[in-house]
């Protein structure tokens, strides 16, 4: 990973134009070519960025940040503040807690409760940017990609586009959906998850248990 802290200034040209004017910034760029552009501010959120695949023209005083569908990212480097690299190695990924590992488990065993006539075609589906949780087939043959939280908010929506991105790279499978599952999806990610074009689905865990209530009552 490479870390450059700058006065800079960034453009982006592609389904729209945006300006980010003169102003200190973390410019972060992944092993996988991810850009990211942060401020001192704003939580986990950058400021703009540009997800893999990217090719990177260093040009000294500015960098262009280009990708297969034509955008691009314009940084102007003013002055550079620091800049390291650091070899970060292999991610073991998220590791789920109990219920969340649990509910994965139930789903693959059952993708019918989630959309009838779902197939299991592979848990911890692998891609360059971790695993996904589910993928299946549809009853029409079209692939369906599935994440799976306890609590569904956007981040676990951003994390699905960010999968079926790079299930798109794959021009075998074809036009891929995504379903976001949870035991509870939070109002602003279903928003979310509709303006992507994704589906989401709330599960009752107990009841994917195959347990009745009154079984878990001790009185």
């Amino acid at each position: 990973m490479r870390l450059v802290i700058a006065r800079c200034t960034v453009d982006y040209n592609g389904r729209l134009s945006a300006h980010l004017p003169e102003a200190v910034r973390l410019i972060m760029v992944k092993a996988d070519g991810c850009v990211a552009i942060h401020a001192d501010g704003g939580a986990y959120k950058p400021l703009n960025w540009m997800n893999a695949p990217n090719t990177i023209t260093d040009n000294g005083d500015h960098w262009i940040v280009a990708n297969p569908k034509g955008e691009q990212l314009v940084i102007n480097l003013l002055e550079v503040l620091h800049t390291a690299a650091h070899e970060l190695g292999e991610d073991p990924g998220l590791q789920k807690d109990g219920v969340e590992a649990h509910l994965q488990v139930l789903l693959a065993e059952s993708p019918e409760s989630i959309e009838p006539g779902l197939v299991l075609v592979r848990r911890e589906y692998p891609t360059a940017i971790g695993p996904i949780d589910l993928v299946c087939r549809d009853g029409a043959g079209g692939v369906v990609a599935i994440e799976v939280k306890r609590r569904g908010d956007i981040d676990g929506v951003e994390q699905l586009a960010r999968y079926i991105e790079r299930l798109h790279l794959d021009s075998s499978l074809g036009q891929v959906r995504g379903i976001f599952v949870a035991q509870s999806v939070k109002p602003q990610a279903k928003v979310l998850a509709e303006a992507r074009g994704f589906s989401w689905i709330e599960v009752n865990y107990d009841e994917l248990r195959g347990l009745k209530r009154d079984e878990l009552t001790l009185f």
